[in-house]
């Protein structure tokens, strides 16, 4: 087991929101802290969020998508809840894991919305720097330090 600080993003289909968290936690934060993410459901690695890392320099597309079974989760020190869903339907897991929620916007919900991919790539792109602010924050927040 490593030494980092455990952290689990959760989000309802592991797809786009917490598969975007776990790249940007990765790349900015992963020298003390061990990122991954699940859902509640398996939904599949979302191209629209790969693209929006991509645009970033940041590539996800060796991730999978994972539901909280498949994970030792007894192990984690926080999970964070990037969603309502997940936030409701998290389960207990081990008194030491600590959960957080801190919800944003779900962009295929939004783009759905949208009459072309590129106004739809917009709301992928703005939740994608809002977790990025997010990700920034969580060593201060969580007392890690990043020495």
């Amino acid at each position: 087991m490593s030494s980092k600080t455990q952290l689990l993003f959760l989000c309802t289909g592991n797809s786009c929101r917490s598969q975007m968290a776990e790249g940007l936690g990765r790349h900015f934060c992963g020298d003390t802290i061990e990122f991954s993410s699940a859902g509640i459901e398996k939904h599949g690695l979302n191209p629209f969020a790969v693209k929006a890392m991509q645009e970033i320099g940041i590539d996800i597309t060796s991730h999978s998508s994972n539901t909280l079974d498949e994970l030792d989760a007894d192990n984690l020190d926080y999970i964070v809840t990037v969603c309502g869903h997940a936030d409701e339907t998290c389960p207990v897991l081990a008194t030491r894991t600590q959960r957080i929620h801190k919800g944003f916007d779900d962009p295929p919900k939004l783009a759905a919305q949208e009459a072309t991919e590129e106004e739809g790539m917009v709301h992928y792109r703005r939740v994608r720097d809002e977790i990025k602010a997010y990700i920034l924050t969580l060593p201060s927040t969580l007392n890690v330090s990043l020495d």
